[in-house]
């Protein structure tokens, strides 16, 4: 018996956007299984072969999605970039708004930052991401305090911005949160503190 071409048609697009569908989830069960090695394993110590087998996938499949360790890297980045832009989402000129958002992005996400971080001078491959980390802060911070920068020269603006970013860098996070042992209401208070400081200060003196 002969199938009716317009039925075959008509299961066509069903047939491609289930196999989307399908190579999606395998791609983010790759980037789950690599973040998981992340948190407890250097860069250099994880095999693909390993997270292959947390993935329940082949290395084959992985190299097919992503082609290289690297590029299973640069996948986590993206999505890095793309959370990190859905929790840090405020008003521009809400400064206890953006200081909330921001320790919001770090309690969920500082400590494999960290991790990041030290590592980066060790393989190119974090140290594009981690340089588009701080890409994507200071396009923030500029954003999220435009009102206050407005009307500085060039010169001023950037004298401002790169105090605000040293006010609310991760690192201000990790040695007040993690060093010290400090609640995130007492860093959101020195952080406010310091961004004050920084906005009360004549630009450049």
């Amino acid at each position: 018996m002969k199938s009716d071409p317009a039925m075959t048609d008509a299961r066509r697009p069903y047939r491609q956007s289930a196999r989307a569908e399908a190579a999606s989830r395998t791609a983010e069960a790759i980037v789950d299984a690599f973040l998981g090695h992340m948190t407890s394993h250097w860069y250099d110590d994880i095999s693909l072969a390993s997270v292959a087998k947390t993935a329940g996938v082949t290395v084959p499949t992985i190299l097919r999605h992503f082609g290289s360790k690297e590029g299973v890297l640069e996948a986590i980045g993206k999505r890095f970039e793309s959370e990190v832009r859905e929790r840090r989402r405020m008003m521009p000129g809400d400064i206890d708004g953006a200081i909330t958002a921001l320790l919001s992005d770090y309690e969920t996400a500082g400590d494999m930052m960290m991790r990041f971080l030290a590592q980066e001078t060790r393989f190119p491959a974090v140290r594009r991401l981690t340089d588009v980390g701080r890409a994507q802060h200071r396009s923030w911070v500029r954003e999220s305090f435009a009102p206050y920068l407005a009307g500085l020269t060039p010169e001023q603006e950037e004298w401002q911005l790169d105090g605000l970013i040293m006010s609310l860098d991760l690192y201000v996070w990790q040695v007040l949160r993690r060093d010290r042992g400090r609640t995130p209401e007492e860093v959101r208070r020195f952080m406010r503190a310091l961004v004050d400081g920084i906005l009360g200060s004549k630009p450049g003196s």
